[in-house]
């Protein structure tokens, strides 16, 4: 094992100085067993070299966090990127952390709550290229378009599936350690590779991390959760999360969450209601009631979640995240910014049974003063408009629609679609003329 350990770190040190050093390293990084062996390899193999060639190349670590991790493996993580930080300055290593997240119209909440879609399974799994291909890539290549090519390192291994290991026999050629990615300008290497998941085990007991000084914490982690990490994906290739995979704590590709109900065994109780909303959504995918008898290309099929269910989705969402803060005050399952693009989508959808201020405040009971001051003046503007709009008392709601859909996009800090949604709003606004008009043409 010492052998083949000083061998893997003799090879990234050749690697590292070849080609001039001037392409960047690009670290996939999940905080579980297999990255964090990679990471703590490379580190010992880089800080021996040099510091004057060392620092001709940039390493940097790329953590994706879909927003819906499971919030203690969420914890843990970052507070290990804050320590290899510290670690790296001391150490004068070009190290530098880039943490990716999904674009805010493609976060989980905002598709399943705002857009309807349904809970994933195997045949229809919209999440892995939304929430974890999409934000790395977009990252990869503006790293690509700086350095004009780059070198992924992934702590992948061919024993970890038969797929995977064809995956890397696939794209390697000749006796480089560098095989082609389906990106183009980058190319990956998989130092680990051929270890065995008792080998990671056996290095990581056996050697401290340079930034923690211990792997006990990660090691009590998998224990409790009886798993392993959710690796870093950039294509279609790196299985599904879940099962005795870390993932998110939302998945419903698998039939049951078993790390997150091990670490509910295991003292984390005020988890039990994630694991319920999780057993909710995996039942209401397959629940026809739940569904619109349509899908929104037409076709007669299941297709969108009904109004009434996503708006029941994010009361038991944010009474379980209320739930969950009593004994974790720092927990957030859904963000302030996909509170404002669910409502969004429902202003675009012409939802108006539902909004998502008040959902908020019936379950959490706070800023009704505030929600009261806004009522008043809202009061106070209709009242002005309706003077205004007197010959023509419709354009009082076409304005209020405007100004939401204005005001919605201001929160979002996007202005993208903005003309489109006005333009929506205005074409509804004459249709629903024209036929007032005919009825009462008619009468």
């Amino acid at each position: 094992m010492q052998q083949q350990i000083k061998h893997i770190q003799a090879e990234i040190i050749d690697q590292f100085q070849m080609d001039d050093n001037s392409r960047p390293w690009i670290i996939g990084f999940s905080g579980g067993k297999d990255s964090t062996m990679l990471l703590q390899l490379v580190w010992f193999a880089v800080k021996s070299i040099d510091p004057i060639i060392r620092n001709k190349r940039k390493i940097y670590v790329i953590c994706n966090d879909t927003l819906v991790e499971n919030p203690k493996i969420v914890d843990f993580i970052y507070r290990t990127l804050e320590n290899i930080v510290k670690a790296a300055r001391r150490d004068g290593l070009l190290i530098f952390i880039e943490k990716t997240t999904p674009k805010l119209d493609e976060t989980f909440w905002v598709n399943t709550i705002g857009k309807g879609y349904p809970a994933p399974n195997t045949i229809f799994r919209w999440c892995t290229e939304r929430l974890k291909i999409n934000p790395t890539t977009k990252r990869i290549l503006e790293k690509i378009d700086e350095n004009g090519e780059v070198i992924l390192l992934l702590g992948t291994r061919s024993d970890e599936s038969a797929k995977r290991a064809a995956s890397i026999k696939k794209h390697e050629f000749g006796t480089n350690r560098l095989r082609k990615h389906p990106l183009p300008k980058a190319f990956v290497y998989t130092p680990i590779k051929d270890f065995t998941t008792d080998e990671v085990w056996q290095y990581l007991l056996a050697v401290p991390s340079p930034w923690n000084g211990t792997n006990r914490e990660l090691i009590t982690l998998y224990r409790n959760a009886t798993g392993g990490d959710c690796p870093l994906v950039i294509d279609t290739t790196t299985p599904s999360c879940g099962n005795s995979r870390f993932g998110c704590w939302v998945c419903t590709v698998v039939k049951r969450d078993k790390s997150m109900e091990a670490l509910i065994d295991n003292g984390e109780e005020w988890m039990l209601p994630l694991l319920e909303l999780r057993d909710l959504l995996a039942r209401s995918r397959d629940d026809e009631t739940w569904r619109e008898e349509y899908r929104k290309n037409g076709d007669k099929a299941p297709g969108p979640y009904k109004p009434q269910y996503r708006a029941l989705l994010l009361k038991t969402l944010l009474e379980a995240q209320k739930m969950a803060q009593m004994t974790e005050p720092d927990i957030e399952l859904i963000t302030n910014q996909e509170l404002i693009a669910i409502q969004l989508m429902w202003y675009r959808e012409t939802i108006v049974n539902h909004q998502v201020s008040t959902i908020y405040n019936n379950v959490y009971n706070e800023n009704i003063m505030k929600a009261d001051k806004i009522e008043q003046q809202k009061k106070k503007e209709n009242e002005i408009l309706e003077v205004s709009c007197k010959s023509n008392p419709s354009h009082v709601q076409l304005i209020n629609n405007l100004l939401n859909v204005q005001k919605t996009k201001i929160l979002m800090k996007k202005k993208h679609g903005l003309s489109s949604d006005l333009e929506m709003q205005l074409e509804r606004h004459l249709e629903q003329n024209k036929k007032t008009k005919a009825v009462q043409y008619a009468n």
